[in-house]
């Protein structure tokens, strides 16, 4: 007999899932935020500047409360982190 892990348990729930996949996503969106801020020496204001969106934005991102932002806002904001948003089409899941 396996023994599933309480994580495994608890994603076979897929109500569940679809929470925690949203809140990894937002997890995913903040660390890589902080990350790029650093690596370019930008601050909050300077990257709000650059990018033509608001102070408020972009320390809602960082800390993880993801708002509705447009793609044109995000790109904006990967660009002058020196990212590009690209599509990928995924592999069809069963």
């Amino acid at each position: 007999m396996k023994k599933t892990s309480t994580f495994d348990r608890i994603m076979s729930n897929k109500d569940r899932k679809k929470q925690f996949d949203s809140g990894y996503t937002d997890f995913l969106l903040s660390e890589f935020l902080h990350e790029a801020m650093a690596e370019r020496h930008l601050s909050v204001r300077k990257l709000s500047e650059k990018a033509h969106v608001s102070p408020a934005m972009i320390q809602n991102l960082r800390s993880g409360k993801t708002q509705n932002i447009s793609l044109k806002k995000l790109s904006a904001i990967s660009n002058v982190l020196g990212y590009e948003i690209r599509l990928q089409k995924l592999a069809m899941r069963a």
